[in-house]
């Protein structure tokens, strides 16, 4: 029954989503040496073909990222879901209530704000990152994902890529934060607050801005993959093809 469903979120994505299909095109096309070690994989009730089902796995992956990645970089994308959503750390936060108890509030606002809209402007640099890792799966991540849980190709995903997300997000959210003000909204506020005379007292929290936003819109985006996957693989609803029905028909 897993395998099953695992099949059926393979091809769901795929049904989902065709305008990916040039993309989906060249990442399945390099699928010809997986397809035979896989079959024992993917036993299934529906007369699909093997050779379908395993290329509808990386198509699964390639457009459930895809969406994941246009999500969060869309306007609001972060700053509008408060799932994801970059607040501050809970140093800064402190300091951050002190300030908006003495009318700095909207200078609060602001750098939450740009954090956001610095996360935004980064994600679109997934998406290349993800297609490299389908295209480079290997039989043992493929039965890993298929024989894993609700977010075992996000698993797989964060494991493989973290590293690398992070070194290419941190310049494009440094620059972005700089065009935006968000360094200098960070310094300000930080400043105001050492005026305060609480200041002397709790002392002036120190922050590496740049690693903080870059590593909670890692967060986010992982988040939201994961929540993609979860969609795909267990709302009904979402079998709105004759395939689909097809593939759940047994059930």
């Amino acid at each position: 029954m897993k395998r099953i469903l695992t099949l059926a979120f393979a091809i769901l994505l795929y049904s989902l989503s065709p305008g990916y299909a040039g993309l989906l095109d060249d990442l399945t096309g390099q699928m010809g040496d997986l397809a035979p070690q896989a079959l024992p994989l993917l036993q299934q009730q529906s007369s699909l073909d093997d050779t379908t089902i395993v290329k509808g796995l990386k198509e699964a992956l390639a457009t459930g990222t895809e969406r994941a990645v246009t999500e969060v970089a869309k306007p609001d994308g972060y700053f509008g879901n408060p799932l994801i959503k970059i607040l501050l750390p809970d140093k800064v936060q402190r300091a951050a209530d002190l300030l908006a108890a003495v009318g700095y509030q909207q200078q609060v606002n602001e750098f939450v704000l740009s954090m956001n809209r610095a996360a935004e402007a980064a994600a679109p640099k997934a998406a290349a990152h993800f297609g490299d890792a389908i295209r480079q799966m290997t039989v043992e991540d493929a039965r890993g994902i298929l024989a894993g849980g609700d977010t075992s190709a996000t698993q797989f995903f964060e494991k493989k890529l973290r590293s690398k997300l992070f070194e290419s997000f941190k310049p494009v959210i440094s620059n972005s934060m700089n065009k935006v003000g968000t360094v200098s909204t960070y310094q300000d506020m930080m400043g105001s607050y050492g005026s305060l005379p609480m200041a002397s007292l709790l002392g002036v929290p120190s922050l590496d801005l740049n690693s903080y936003v870059t590593n909670k819109a890692l967060d986010g985006l992982f988040t939201m993959v994961g929540q993609e996957e979860k969609k795909i693989r267990t709302n009904p609803a979402a079998r709105t093809t004759d395939l689909l029905r097809k593939v759940f028909g047994s059930k």
